[in-house]
């Protein structure tokens, strides 16, 4: 299926959101914080706080720093210093700690296998235009099958304030030498891809496959259905 809620204007860049987009990124989440408080259990005095500690260690961690809320990373860590520090941990052994808890988050983060489907559709558009990634997101794509996919990777954190605010795609911009127009971004979510993409005056895809209620309102240029459907949608805007 695939909508078009406007006419799209000629572009040159694909932009796309990883998690949820290219590949379901639930199961790998979802394994990599067991992983994490397989560790953190580990430790007594951890597991004697209860199953609530590592919200109120995260909550806590944002209010105290706001700018955390960009950059999935540091809050992360933190989150974990924080965690540690508040039953006892110093020094060198709250590093260590932290440092272990979370390579056992990351290791397992980055357990991520993209279809072959999926790349055979990449290297068919990477014919026709440049490709990138803007995600919110802190998988790395030089660890798993995406290495080598696209010309610039950008993570919130890292590159800038997180999706829906326009920094990355502002950058990405800056980076292509194009127009804002030029690039069409492609994700999963309406509140940060589509919502992003509109505030730094690019075009956007909405992959809707969620079925989740999202705040923004805003209509996307185009709406699919599944991934897949892009090689239609591109076959059409290139009139061929």
């Amino acid at each position: 299926m695939i909508r078009f809620n406007r006419a799209i204007s000629p572009f040159s860049v694909l932009s796309f959101d990883l998690d949820d987009t290219l590949y379901n990124n639930r199961p790998i989440i979802k394994a990599a914080v067991q992983a994490q408080f397989d560790y953190l259990n580990s430790l007594t005095q951890w597991q004697a706080q209860g199953r609530h500690y590592w919200q109120q260690c995260r909550d806590q961690a944002a209010q105290s720093n706001p700018a955390l809320i960009d950059n999935v990373t540091l809050w992360r860590k933190h989150t974990l210093m924080l965690g540690l520090s508040k039953i006892g941990y110093q020094d060198a052994e709250l590093e260590y700690h932290v440092n272990n808890a979370y390579t056992a988050f990351t290791d397992a983060r980055s357990n991520i296998v993209v279809s072959e489907q999926v790349l055979e559709l990449l290297s068919q558009l990477a014919k026709q235009y440049r490709l990138i990634a803007i995600t919110n997101g802190n998988a790395d794509v030089e660890q798993f099958n995406l290495k080598g996919v696209f010309e610039l990777v950008l993570q919130a954190g890292m590159h800038g304030k997180a999706k829906p605010h326009p920094t990355m795609f502002e950058q990405a911009c800056a980076y292509l030498n194009v127009a804002p127009q030029q690039i069409l971004h492609i994700g999963d979510s309406l509140d940060s891809d589509v919502h992003g993409a509109h505030n730094a005056g690019c075009q956007s895809v909405w992959l809707n496959d969620q079925h989740i209620n999202y705040a923004y309102k805003g209509l996307p240029d185009i709406e699919i259905a599944n991934v897949f459907a892009l090689k239609q949608l591109l076959n059409s805007a290139s009139g061929q």
